[in-house]
């Protein structure tokens, strides 16, 4: 089952959840407020074999792949 991560729009707090791939566009209940007023984030990975270290992001902030990102600047 894959994890999830969401914003709370209510009180800001991030958090992760375990979901059913057919659940993924169901609200997810906030674990510090309880609100459902959630927003699911664009999962970044990080990858590590031996020394050698791959990240999913390139250095952007997720929604882009890096370089003049218009929401991140990077």
């Amino acid at each position: 089952m894959p994890i999830y991560e969401y914003i709370c729009k209510d009180c800001g707090s991030h958090f992760d959840t375990l979901k059913p791939m057919k659940e993924v566009d169901a609200p997810a209940m906030c674990l510090d407020c309880n609100s459902q007023n959630t927003v699911r984030q664009l999962s970044v990975f990080v990858a590590k074999s031996g020394e050698r270290t791959v990240a999913g992001n390139s250095g952007g902030c997720g929604s882009c792949s890096g370089g003049s990102c218009a929401s991140c600047h990077n």
